[in-house]
């Protein structure tokens, strides 16, 4: 799995929000951010912000969350450029500006993922993608993790799914037993 967080400030909060590849959401395959709390995942309240503004997906193939503008009369901007169609490739630090709301990614991490490839310093003396805190987290023998068991199709999920429910039944995780998930190599 891999996931994405977001912080910003709304009514003078700073408020975060990590997104998922494959977390349930009202637009599947992608997270939508916007004003209407009908047709988007994270809604921000600011009126300079659309009711449907942009939407972030995880590309499986190009393994990089994206950002995709869906307002042509009130474009998005990522680092500081105009995004008035298409979609640009989210890196951690990213700014995306909707309306006066301004986002930053501030952080990427595809420790969830089984095929990560993690070089070590003694490997690699160029500057590397994978940032020096998360290389540390990154351990030949994995820390472990707890999950969540769903109370309906007993398949378990990453804690973190527990305001969303379920992601193969969309049972509401609040009622689901807390389980240590296997680990590889054990």
């Amino acid at each position: 799995m891999h996931e994405l967080t977001l912080k910003w400030i709304e009514a003078g909060e700073i408020r975060t929000q990590t997104l998922w590849d494959k977390q349930p959401s009202k637009h599947p395959g992608t997270v939508r951010i916007g004003r209407d709390p009908t047709r988007c995942d994270i809604v921000l309240l600011h009126s300079t912000v659309s009711g449907l503004h942009v939407e972030i997906f995880y590309d499986a193939q190009k393994s990089y969350f994206y950002l995709r503008n869906l307002r042509l009369s009130n474009p998005s901007k990522v680092d500081g450029q105009i995004l008035a169609q298409g979609e640009t490739m989210l890196t951690q630090g990213s700014i995306i500006c909707l309306g006066q709301v301004k986002l930053k990614v501030i952080a990427i991490d595809p420790r969830f993922s089984p095929t990560v490839a993690v070089s070590t310093p003694e490997d690699d003396h160029s500057e590397s993608s994978i940032s020096q805190p998360l290389r540390r987290r990154i351990s030949r023998k994995p820390l472990p993790t707890y999950g969540l068991k769903c109370p309906n199709c007993q398949k378990i999920s990453n804690y973190k799914l527990l305001d969303f429910g379920c992601p193969w039944c969309g049972t509401s995780l609040d009622s689901a037993k807390s389980v240590l998930m296997s680990t590889h190599g054990d």
